[in-house]
């Protein structure tokens, strides 16, 4: 049997912690802010945690994490 490939996109993406949850960057900073409010855009920052629905197809783009 030939190696499984991880989705280098989702490599990119997603980090493995080692509790074993998965991090994810925040989406909507990127551009057009300036129809957001100061709030919405604080509250953007960081890093976020991969919902329980989403981790089963994140891990099968991540064989090896």
């Amino acid at each position: 049997m030939p190696k499984m490939k991880t989705k280098r996109g989702a490599a990119k993406r997603f980090r493995v912690r080692p509790g074993g949850s998965i991090k994810r960057g925040q989406a909507f900073k990127r551009h057009i802010l300036t129809k957001k409010t100061t709030k919405n855009k604080r509250q953007l920052r960081g890093s976020a945690e991969v919902m329980a629905v989403d981790i089963a197809h994140v891990r099968a783009m991540l064989p090896y994490a």
